[in-house]
């Protein structure tokens, strides 16, 4: 039985850059790290904001990163002053919290940008210190399970007492390094068919199912899944 919920934020609990568009931070970060001295051909055309980090990473020295993470934290703060939470994401983490579950957040983002996203919902409180974001080493982004296990950690659980919601490939393989029990969350098609390509069984296309399970206490998913939120 699932007792703390672990959840991806930029997807399940919010669309981050829905009015300050990913591709827009990823140009500025591009430009201050070629300024920094990464070479051009490194990061040229690179539209996701992660991985103008992680390709950093592998040219920049550590003070180089350490610029580039702030700037990143930075905007992704900003972003989240305009983000658009996710529909049912509010109900689900209250719902959870009501049934006794602790709930925490595992996410390649800042923790700032998270926490600063969950104050303005009114949710920060009920995740509290459980916000685990991006770590200071690019090199433990998920896939790797870093964020996963710290919250582990916080939360005094076990891989077998928690239960993980993300929407990319990524989030699926640093559950199943961590031993945790995945459900895939996906509004879109072609993420639905990565999170089953990936071997994702369980996959949702709102949060709703998910509310409905924990309100009425059922221990499947339509009939088919496992893990259990019973």
């Amino acid at each position: 039985m699932a007792t703390c919920v672990l959840f991806d934020f930029d997807g399940p609990l919010a669309d981050l850059f829905a009015h300050h568009p990913a591709f827009r931070v990823a140009g500025t970060l591009r430009r201050r790290a070629q300024r920094l001295g990464v070479p051009p051909e490194a990061v040229h055309r690179v539209r996701d904001p992660l991985l103008v980090l992680r390709r950093a990473a592998w040219h920049g020295s550590a003070a180089v990163i350490r610029e580039l993470q702030v700037l990143l934290a930075d905007e992704e703060t900003k972003a989240a002053t305009s983000a658009r939470p996710t529909p049912h994401a509010a109900v689900l983490v209250r719902s959870l919290v009501a049934s006794g579950r602790q709930v925490a957040v595992t996410t390649n983002n800042s923790a700032r940008a998270a926490a600063a996203f969950l104050e303005e919902e009114g949710l920060a409180r009920l995740f509290g210190p459980h916000i685990h974001g991006r770590d200071a080493d690019p090199a433990l982004l998920k896939p790797d399970p870093d964020c996963l296990n710290r919250a582990m950690e916080s939360t005094g659980k076990t891989p077998a007492e928690c239960l993980m919601i993300g929407d990319s490939v990524s989030d699926l393989e640093a559950a199943d390094k961590a031993g945790v029990p995945f459900v895939g969350y996906a509004r879109a098609p072609h993420k639905m068919r990565a999170l089953r390509d990936a071997g994702a069984v369980h996959v949702v296309e709102s949060l709703d199912v998910l509310v409905d399970l924990v309100r009425h206490h059922r221990a499947d998913f339509g009939g088919c899944a496992k893990p259990s939120l019973a």
